[in-house]
């Protein structure tokens, strides 16, 4: 089992871009790896892919198109509008049912053929926005599962999992990347690139953590 490598799950938004970034401080060599599921934007995999290659990042992108066939929401359906607000009741129609499950089984699979433990993944409990599949016990079970299910011991990590968007941001000054996540990434539902459309909640998420963070320690 190699020690010195770490594979990130990769989408090209802020998150996971400060967790590559963390795993490039922490193992001498970094694979990220993005999915494409006919996702309504696809500028999110250029993003990943140009962070990558500016970054002699090796990256890898996979095939998952049943999953949009499978969990039509507003990240995949051009006919059904991001939610401006956060439902009273149930989970966000930006939810796809079962994506960091997939993802997470899917970089696993990738993971033990090359012989690697460590997946990371910018998961947070903090703020996600009532996503089940981005709670703590969800990774733990997860783990515990893919463990059982290829008999090799994966250790999922989650360098956001207790932080908030302001901690993220400055975890990513922290780490020099600040300008990167800030103006090459894209986290908005309506898939626009840096600060995003600023209406939809991730772009509110992002907008509102970056606030606080400037704030407090600019």
């Amino acid at each position: 089992m190699n020690k010195d490598k770490a594979i990130v799950v990769f989408s090209g938004g802020q998150d996971s871009t400060t967790c590559l970034f963390w795993a490039k401080k922490r193992y001498k060599e970094v694979i990220a790896v993005s999915f494409d599921y006919n996702q309504k934007h696809k500028l999110e995999l250029a993003c990943a892919k140009d962070i990558c290659k500016k970054h002699n990042i090796e990256h890898h992108i996979l095939d998952l198109n049943l999953l949009n066939q499978l969990a039509p929401n507003s990240l995949t359906r051009q006919d059904i509008s991001v939610d401006k607000n956060a439902p009273t009741e149930g989970l966000p129609n930006s939810f796809v049912d079962g994506r960091n499950l997939l993802f997470l089984t899917f970089v696993g699979i990738f993971a033990k053929q090359r012989d690697i433990n460590a997946i990371v993944t910018g998961v947070s409990q903090s703020d996600f926005s009532g996503y089940p599949d981005c709670r703590d016990v969800f990774i733990k079970s997860l783990n515990v599962t893919l463990n059982l299910a290829m008999a090799y011991e994966f250790e999922i990590l989650t360098p956001l999992m207790w932080i908030n968007k302001e901690e993220t941001w400055k975890l990513a000054d922290d780490l020099g990347v600040l300008d990167i996540v800030k103006e090459e990434t894209l986290t908005c539902y309506n898939g626009i690139k840096g600060n995003g459309c600023g209406e939809c909640p991730a772009c509110k998420l992002r907008k509102n953590g970056y606030v606080d963070f400037k704030n407090k320690y600019k």
